[in-house]
């Protein structure tokens, strides 16, 4: 390994990163530590206002370490839940406020493709309303390039992908898994409807961020909405 390689190396391992995501009907929290990882998710229903702070509490002092001596926070900016996108961006910047820290905020699609395992994955979460949010990723070396960016779209619409041996991953599989099935036939090989965002995988996507310049300062903070509307008129229902 070259003295470039190498000095890039160890600028992403030592890096200690603070991720979370309140986006789904779970809490997830993540430390990466200078290349490990620490991690805790729990089934929180409508209750992330009030685990999440007391979760990263424990996680930090099982580490031994206090806000400052993060490089940086990392926490799950949507697609998902308007109120837990709300929660986690608040959380972020509040902390990162008083440790003179950056923040970054990862997609939620882009941490299932991460979880995936796969190089190339189609993400879909349930977006309610018989939509789905949706994109599709190839990984490229260590980074995930966009094939279809995230779009919010009926499941018979999703857009198509070129070729096959693609993966697809997230609670729009399990909710609309028939007719993705049917609208993607044989370029999906395999469904994962049960993997939903976790912190772990936004370690790892933000460690690169970080270690690309990519954090911000908390007021820059922005969330991944797609969707305007939240909810049906009862004339819609």
């Amino acid at each position: 390994m070259n003295l470039l390689k190498f000095s890039k190396f160890l600028k992403l391992v030592n890096l200690k990163i603070l991720a979370f995501d309140t986006s789904s009907e779970y809490c997830s929290i993540a430390l990466w530590m200078d290349g490990e990882i620490l991690s805790r998710r729990v089934f929180a229903g409508q209750r992330h206002s009030e685990l999440l702070l007391p979760m990263l509490q424990e996680l930090l002092a099982r580490a031994g370490l206090m806000l400052v001596q993060l490089d940086g926070i990392a926490f799950g900016a949507g697609p998902g839940s308007f109120t837990g996108l709300r929660i986690a961006c608040g959380v972020a910047q509040g902390l990162a406020f008083g440790s003179n820290l950056p923040v970054i905020g990862i997609s939620t699609l882009e941490a299932l493709a991460q979880q995936a395992s796969k190089n190339r994955v189609i993400t879909a979460i349930d977006a309610h309303m018989g939509e789905i949010y949706h994109a599709a990723y190839v990984k490229s070396a260590d980074d995930w390039q966009p094939v279809s960016i995230p779009t919010l779209c009926l499941p018979h619409r999703a857009p198509l992908v070129p070729g096959d041996n693609w993966v697809g991953c997230g609670s729009g599989f399990g909710t609309y898994g028939e007719d993705l099935r049917s609208h993607y036939g044989s370029c999906i090989t395999r469904i994962e409807s049960g993997l939903k965002p976790h912190a772990r995988e936004m370690t790892q996507l933000a460690k690169q961020g970080f270690a690309k310049g990519l954090g911000v300062d908390p007021v820059d903070a922005t969330l991944i909405y797609i969707r305007n509307k939240v909810a049906l008129k009862e004339s819609e229902r």
